[in-house]
């Protein structure tokens, strides 16, 4: 039995709330046979295109008199209770068909930033939907937001994503995993906040939520850290002739890939990175990095890149 921490994709949960929860239960599926095998699991999850649609569209509403304004950490906020209350209910029912007796548990999460974090000077990570360039500029004249172009699927809009220093509910955590319970925490990165003097405020930025899950994995001791993503394996020089996957990583051999640029700073390196800080942050600590459809082949050793020290 182990304390595992599963981290999966925002870009997975789909664009609808329809098929969100089509999704998920798939999703549920694949997570339950890690409980069932007798392992504590926390689950955290992305939020890039629900956080965006949801401050889009509170924003949309109230240039239309339809309500006030949201502001990106309670736009957060929600998408972490959105997509909990889909990935709670997919769960519920999956336990219950399996016969096992568990509570699930979603964690409103807010996580500490530093408020000098240099990434708030340079936004760079992508939420909402994707655009064409043309609708891309159209948005950033009316609204000032800060558009790129994403791996050749279309323009996102970025926003700051600075380093996650501290868990501000991590007791809650903790007790909810102790107590046996199935628990959802960190969802979308976790509300990013920074400490005043009046106490925590809410801060407009997403937080990497490999980052925090890495964060997350290390501050429950857990013993390893599994990354869910688009495919099922590492891969170096990644779309060229000599691909090749890696199925064992070391992070000395990790670190000199990315020295070569061996990874993209928007999609895998953050997760490398993520990955290297957990299985730092203690002994015999190890990461996964797969996609959902494989998981369990990926726990077989047959795909997915596992990395150690």
């Amino acid at each position: 039995m182990a304390k595992i921490v599963v981290a999966l994709g925002g870009n997975a949960l789909g664009k609808s709330p329809e098929e969100q929860l089509n999704l998920v239960k798939h999703t549920a599926k694949s997570l339950i046979g890690l409980v069932a095998a007798g392992n504590k699991v926390v689950i955290s999850h992305g939020n890039g295109p629900q956080v965006g649609a949801i401050n889009l569209g509170m924003n949309y509403a109230a240039e239309n008199g339809q309500g006030a304004a949201f502001p990106f950490p309670e736009c957060g906020a929600m998408s972490q209770g959105y997509i909990g209350y889909h990935l709670q209910q997919s769960l519920h029912n999956e336990l219950h068909r399996q016969g096992i007796k568990k509570d699930v548990a979603s964690v409103v999460t807010q996580i500490e930033v530093d408020q000098n974090d240099a990434a708030f000077d340079h936004p760079s990570k992508p939420v909402g939907s994707f655009y064409s360039k043309e609708d891309a500029d159209k948005i950033a004249a009316e609204k000032g937001y800060t558009f790129v172009e994403d791996a050749g699927r279309g323009y996102r809009q970025v926003v700051p994503s600075p380093l996650p220093k501290s868990i501000i509910e991590i007791k809650s955590i903790n007790d909810l995993i102790e107590n046996d319970n199935l628990v959802i925490a960190g969802g979308g990165g976790g509300v990013p906040v920074i400490e005043t003097d009046e106490g925590l405020k809410g801060v407009p930025a997403v937080i990497d939520k490999d980052r925090s899950s890495a964060l997350l994995a290390a501050n429950i001791s857990a013993e390893q850290l599994i990354i869910l993503t688009a495919v099922d394996d590492v891969y170096v020089n990644y779309g060229k002739p000599d691909e090749k996957a890696l199925r064992e990583l070391s992070t000395k051999d990790a670190q000199r890939y990315i020295d070569e640029g061996q990874f993209a700073p928007g999609s895998m390196l953050p997760k490398i990175e993520a990955c290297l800080s957990f299985v730092a942050s203690g002994n015999g600590r190890t990461a996964l990095i797969t996609s959902l459809d494989h998981l369990d082949d990926a726990l077989a050793g047959k795909v997915g890149t596992l990395i150690k020290a």
